[in-house]
């Protein structure tokens, strides 16, 4: 054998109880369970009073970019993750064309990790993820974002798809399922999208009918909490599959137990519904996720140009004084440029004050400044009001990461698994750990189809974590998030060993070693 893990608490991901085992490794695969004290391994780990189990999955985050800039995600792999399901929210770095591939990169910036000179010229999903291939540490698989398919065959701007326009953003949906695509995904109050009526989704889910591909979505969250789910689960009605919501939390005047209610009633009309979620209550975005949507009409390389219109500006005034939070809950956690560095970690409300200048003016100057980049981070309540969603049994993890170097982002990027294994289980007893570990593993392998991950079995994939129960925590901090979590000691991909005794591991994309799969 490769690898020999012994003498651990083996948690095999289904939510069944833990058994003391060994586990062996050759090639990558998962060859053995059990009694293997008379076996012999090249490597070994001695994993006694440690919990083996499977490498979780990241079902929600915003990895596309730095999976290729960076290769290991080294603040994921220390909490654990081993697969990123990629391309979330509707918007990535593909599919795209020669009049796409510079507005998508720059409308990105403050979500994820490209520029322009990481352009290569790829244009189709399975273009992007050839490229992927070999560079990252971490697996990953790809759900297809509907904006990039929107702009493809329409543009940035709002109105009807056509006839042959529904034919061709078919035909492109079709063709990523073929390159491997898990899902559809959608955030829907997010450009290009956010013009799409529930008809047209509909039209977009049909090519993955009987395959028991979700479609995922990013609600119509400014619509309202409730209405939002009701059309996504009705896109899942019409168009005969799963529905996923993403991050899917709620705050006054919206109870959990409305959001429930639905949820089980679609899944007993026969319409699988499920969910996921990260740790705590506060989110965080872009600011331009306040701007009118006619400021994206023309794209967002011109969206600066349009903001500087004195109409544009009064509707953004609108917008910003309908935004349900004060500004002094919303803190700006990263930008682009060098001219704003130590408003990181201000409140939106101290930086107008600082400036001078009336609210709207303030903002849309930050904005035009940092063309359009600043992210933020809004605290929308105790943490408290999360753990009902995260108890549920149709809930799993999903991040929602948004990692940008030195950045004051939201904490979830460091320290979600340790705070969702750690606290939750140990503090908060929402759950016992094999179930905790249930909703990181298999439940998420199974929603979206990715075979041989998500379970110690033998034959499975040889991703396997290795953590302490009673240290595992999250370290990371609002105000202070550059903290990896306590408790992670050791991490395989694959069969390859990415973390050791707490450490990542140095492997680049010029290592043989590199062994994130394409699933």
């Amino acid at each position: 054998m490769d690898w020999i893990i012994r003498n651990g608490s083996v948690i095999d991901g289904t939510g069944a109880a833990r058994q003391r085992a060994d586990l062996g490794i050759t090639d990558g695969l998962i060859t053995a369970i059990g009694d293997l004290s008379s076996a012999q391994a090249a490597q070994e780990i001695d994993a006694t009073g440690k919990i083996v189990c499977p490498g979780f999955i990241d079902v929600h985050n915003h990895s596309d970019g730095w999976l290729l800039r960076d290769g290991h995600q080294s603040y994921k792999t220390q909490q654990g993750f081993t697969t990123e399901i990629i391309m979330s929210d509707g918007i990535s770095y593909a599919p795209v064309n020669s009049a796409t591939w510079r507005d998508w990169i720059y409308y990105l910036r403050g979500l994820n990790g490209l520029r322009m000179q990481d352009y290569t010229g790829w244009e189709t999903l399975d273009d992007y993820l050839e490229v992927l291939k070999g560079r990252s540490v971490q697996n990953f698989a790809a759900q297809i974002p509907y904006a990039n398919l929107r702009t493809l065959v329409h543009d940035f701007s709002r109105g009807p798809l056509d006839d042959s326009q529904i034919v061709r953003m078919q035909q492109l949906v079709t063709e990523c399922l073929e390159a491997g695509a898990v899902a559809l995904s959608t955030g829907l109050d997010y450009i290009a999208q956010c013009h799409s009526p529930t008809s047209e989704l509909v039209q977009a889910c049909q090519p993955m009918a009987g395959q028991k591909k979700p479609y995922v979505t990013h609600i119509r969250y400014k619509l309202g909490l409730l209405d939002g789910i009701r059309e996504a689960i009705e896109i899942g009605r019409q168009a005969n599959v799963p529905v996923h919501i993403s991050h899917l939390k709620c705050q006054p005047p919206y109870q959990p137990e409305q959001v429930f209610e639905l949820i089980e009633d679609a899944c007993a009309e026969g319409i699988p519904t499920i969910f996921d979620v990260y740790p705590y209550q506060p989110g965080s975005t872009m600011l331009n996720y306040l701007l009118p949507y006619e400021v994206w009409e023309d794209g967002p390389l011109a969206a600066t140009g349009k903001l500087a219109l004195e109409h544009i500006q009064r509707k953004t005034r609108h917008s910003f004084d309908a935004y349900r939070l004060d500004l002094d809950h919303v803190l700006m956690a990263w930008s682009p440029t060098n001219d704003h560095p130590n408003d990181w970690g201000k409140t939106l409300q101290q930086i107008v004050a600082e400036s001078g200048k009336e609210t709207s003016r303030a903002l849309i100057d930050l904005l035009l400044d940092e063309q359009l980049g600043v992210l933020c981070v809004m605290d929308e309540g105790d943490d408290k009001l999360v753990e009902p969603f995260v108890a549920h049994p149709r809930c799993m993890m999903g991040t929602d990461a948004i990692y940008q170097p030195d950045g004051n982002v939201h904490p979830r990027a460091y320290g979600s698994a340790g705070r969702w294994l750690g606290p939750m289980v140990r503090d908060a007893r929402l759950f016992t750990l094999e179930d905790a570990i249930r909703k990181m593993t298999s439940l998420s392998a199974d929603t979206f189809g990715l075979q041989g991950r998500g379970r110690l079995i033998e034959k499975a994939c040889a991703d396997v974590v290795v953590f302490d129960e009673n240290t595992i925590a999250d370290q990371a901090q609002f105000g202070d998030p550059i903290h990896h979590c306590s408790g992670v000691e050791h991490v395989l991909i694959n069969g390859v060993q990415v973390v050791a005794d707490g450490t990542p591991l140095n492997l680049t994309a010029e290592d043989s070693q590199i062994p994130g799969h394409r699933l």
